[in-house]
């Protein structure tokens, strides 16, 4: 495996678990600045909501850059924004630190991706982008519960650990990466917007946003759901946590090869509604370490093979301009994770911490039916299809999680399922 890759991953990773480990520390963040913890969550949408609305905008502004620069520079935004947010007196200031930073994720993930395809052979670019982003599936694996052990007793030490991970990664790069090639040509903003007329493209990324907004929606504040479990003992969220990432590895996997044996209709119906009876069924779960820690096997399991098919659905309405498609697979996961902080905020407001996750099940349901609906037949788009993406493009086409990376894979090459 060649050594950049492992750099390349190291900054997925350590972006993987600054946009997810908030979920973790919302109660020490609360405490400390005099805030809810619904307030707190808003840390989280503030980061989602950041990305996806300056993915586009950056790549577009930075697409003549030398790709090291852009990288070392992704990499210097993102490492500085979280040291200022460890360091943030208010609340106010920490939520602008939050958007920093995922201008620093926003710029990094897709060059990052982009540069793995030029490391290696042709044949062995859909594993290089694997490797790349399984930095995100390994943050959830082993980043957030990590980084939740950190800040169990100083929220601000979890902000430091990221910091570290990032200048780490900087550090790397600087040393080992050069003579990379000149950027291609890339689509400009309206180019990337453009498939949003076709119906079927829409019709996919409303499912994406919908499940998402089900999904985060917990996610964000699944310390306050399962509380009654933890008793609020950061070492047992840990536990739960690491079982939620251990889940989400086992899911992506599982995802990509049932995509492939019963098709992406099937996974995504079956997956949706047993994520929305999951959430059904967490106010009575969340009671028990027990209970918990099967939510937290099953529900994170059959989403992250709901989030592979998501994206393999969109690659395979137009196979030429995947990566164009992937990217907006990508701004509209990340905006539903945005609004997936909003959503659990009102109905933690409304129905209380414990009864909260039944609204995530009416939303995931919400996510099956439209998924039914604009599955059911290939009907004819009415808009033109958007030009083949570049390469350059396919950076930006692998911003999403490692869902994205299955299907990242699948789209540009038949060696990986």
């Amino acid at each position: 495996m060649p050594v950049r890759l492992l750099l390349l991953a190291l900054g997925t990773f350590a972006v993987g678990t600054d946009s997810m480990v908030v979920a973790g520390i919302l109660g020490p963040v609360s405490a400390d600045l005099g805030v809810s913890t619904p307030a707190a969550g808003q840390l989280v949408t503030v980061f989602a909501l950041g990305y996806a609305l300056l993915a586009p905008i950056l790549a577009a502004l930075t697409a003549r850059w030398p790709r090291r620069r852009l990288l070392l520079t992704a990499l210097a935004v993102f490492s500085a924004a979280n040291a200022l947010s460890a360091l943030a007196p208010t609340f106010t200031l920490l939520l602008a630190t939050r958007v920093l930073a995922a201008a620093g994720a926003a710029l990094y993930t897709p060059t990052a991706n982009a540069v793995a395809t030029t490391l290696v052979a042709p044949e062995r670019r859909g594993r290089a982008l694997a490797t790349v982003l399984g930095g995100m599936t390994v943050a959830t694996a082993l980043g957030v519960p990590l980084g939740t052990w950190v800040g169990r007793t100083d929220w601000r030490m979890t902000m430091w650990l990221v910091t570290a991970l990032g200048l780490a990664a900087l550090a790397g790069l600087a040393l080992l990466l050069r003579d990379l090639p000149a950027p291609a040509a890339a689509p400009g903003l309206k180019a990337r917007l453009a498939p949003l007329r076709r119906p079927r493209v829409l019709g996919a990324a409303a499912t994406t946003l919908a499940f998402f907004l089900a999904f985060q929606s917990v996610y964000i504040y699944l310390a306050t759901a399962v509380s009654g479990a933890t008793g609020g003992d950061a070492n047992r969220l840990s536990a739960i946590l690491l079982t939620t990432g251990a889940a989400s590895v086992a899911g992506s996997w599982l995802g990509g090869r049932l995509v492939d044996r019963v098709g992406v209709r099937r996974v995504l119906l079956a997956g949706s509604t047993i994520a929305a009876g999951g959430f059904a069924a967490l106010p009575w779960l969340g009671r028990s370490m027990a209970g918990a820690l099967v939510y937290a096997a099953v529900v994170p399991l059959v989403g992250w093979a709901v989030s592979v098919a998501l994206p393999h659905r969109l690659a395979s309405i137009d196979p030429a301009s995947a990566p164009l498609l992937i990217s907006l697979n990508s701004s509209a996961l990340y905006l539903g994770t945005a609004a997936g902080g909003v959503a659990g905020s009102w109905a933690i407001a409304l129905l209380g911490g414990r009864w909260f996750p039944l609204a995530a099940a009416a939303l995931g349901l919400v996510a099956a039916t439209i998924a039914a609906a604009t599955t059911r037949e290939k009907t004819p788009d009415t808009a033109p299809a958007p030009a083949p993406a570049t390469a350059s493009a396919s950076a930006s086409a692998s911003a999403s999680a490692s869902a994205s990376a299955s299907a990242s894979a699948t789209a540009t090459t038949t060696a990986r399922p």
